[in-house]
């Protein structure tokens, strides 16, 4: 198993390499061998409520899990307290890597903390879902669940 400061620049060398506006990228696998290696660092689910309780959540240790919704349930406006949300939980120089469905929010979300003094914010490639397939249906393209880790269910 690789070691945090090995996953992180992993992260960081994706994010300079595609010029992302934040710390970095890591893949859903990456994201959870670095929870597992750091139990520091935080995975900041943008998600709606409704999302995590109807679609599932990601299954890892508590204190490394926190929900701060991206945009508000119903009709998508964006959170106007979500930094304030996220100061009650992180301190800026905590690892944070950001999850969303699909890899959309989570990356606005970790720009917007990069932007507010979050100078170790990453996002998570591929969501918590990933992409859709030919059916339309997500889960099995991409994402932590394709990846097979840990979460659970509605």
């Amino acid at each position: 198993m690789q070691n945090a400061l090995t996953l992180l620049e992993i992260g960081r060398t994706r994010g300079q390499s595609a010029k992302m506006p934040y710390a970095g990228a890591l893949t859903p696998t990456e994201t959870f061998a670095l929870l597992t290696a750091d139990p520091l660092t935080l995975l900041v689910d943008v998600r709606t409520n409704a999302e995590r309780d109807w679609v599932g959540r990601v299954s890892i240790n508590e204190s490394q899990h926190v929900a701060v919704q991206w945009t508000q349930y119903p009709g998508g406006a964006p959170n106007p307290d979500f930094l304030s949300q996220l100061a009650r939980v992180a301190e800026k120089g905590t690892t944070l890597v950001f999850l969303c469905r699909s890899g959309v929010r989570s990356r606005h979300a970790a720009t917007f903390a990069t932007e507010h003094g979050y100078s170790n914010s990453f996002d998570i490639l591929e969501g918590f879902e990933g992409d859709k397939d030919a059916a339309g249906h997500r889960k099995s393209v991409s994402g932590w669940c394709k990846a097979d880790l840990p979460w659970i269910g509605a």
